[in-house]
């Protein structure tokens, strides 16, 4: 259901989504629009992006996360269309398939490093020099992981760059603090999406997911609902005063 406009908690800001056609990403996007917000969907499928920017109402930008000129574009385009930058949702990830750490190929840790946290560093590299310059508030949110927090075996490179996000976030947080740029990072457990079946390590079944989802003390996954909320109350001006923060929505995984 939608809110009238007079409660929607997004009204009049700009977000940038990474991801944003499928799984986690789209959920955001769904969210933010709900709530008011003007979202563009940068994704690197053409097919899914123009298909959740026209499901949205929203603007799609064929976006690489792991380049620069990708970021700048992007960035370009934003402002060109709405005028203006609010919120940065990096939620565009990757994992390779859950393997021994011995197996784990230079293609899989660079594919990983690249991904998960060259993109954290090219978006802020590029956009908070907008911010600053303009003299706004910024607001970053990075979609990480509970295997940031507590790892599981098989994942070791994923864990790291996870952790990575985790420590860069909040060094950013601390730094930028001062001139009311804020950065947090939402901490999803196991979920059904396009990448689960690599975090398993084989097909994502109800079956397969059985030992993941035990671990849980709430007894199920995450959906892209419970990600898509946390990441609204940190997008919004309820939490302007909420920076540097791990949001760990994990039905209890991390207790």
């Amino acid at each position: 259901m939608t809110l009238p406009n007079s409660s929607r908690r997004l009204d009049g800001k700009v977000a940038i989504v990474t991801g944003a056609g499928s799984g986690f990403g789209y959920g955001i996007a769904k969210k933010f629009t709900e709530e008011g917000a003007k979202v563009i969907v940068a994704e690197l499928s053409k097919e899914s992006g123009e298909k959740a920017a026209s499901e949205l109402d929203a603007k799609f930008v064929l976006t690489d996360v792991t380049s620069r000129e990708s970021w700048q574009s992007l960035l370009q385009a934003t402002l060109d269309t709405y005028r203006q930058l609010d919120i940065v949702v990096n939620n565009a990830g990757t994992t390779y398939h859950n393997k021994p750490t011995g197996d784990v190929t230079d293609a899989d840790f660079d594919m990983c490093m690249n991904v998960n946290v060259k993109s954290i560093y090219l978006s802020a590299n590029v956009i908070v020099p907008y911010f600053e310059q303009n003299n706004r508030p910024g607001n970053f949110i990075q979609i990480s992981s509970t295997a940031a927090l507590r790892p599981r075996p098989g994942l070791t490179w994923y864990n790291a760059s996870k952790a990575a996000v985790g420590i860069a976030n909040k060094s950013m947080a601390v730094e930028y603090g001062p001139k009311n740029i804020r950065f947090n990072c939402v901490c999803p457990v196991v979920g059904s999406t396009g990448l689960t079946h690599l975090f398993l390590g084989k097909p994502d079944t109800e079956e397969n997911r059985a030992g993941f989802v035990s671990t849980v003390p709430m007894g199920r996954p995450s959906t892209p609902s419970d990600i898509a909320n946390a990441c609204c109350y940190l997008a919004s001006d309820e939490a302007n005063f909420i920076t540097g923060v791990n949001l760990e929505v994990d039905g209890g995984r991390c207790v």
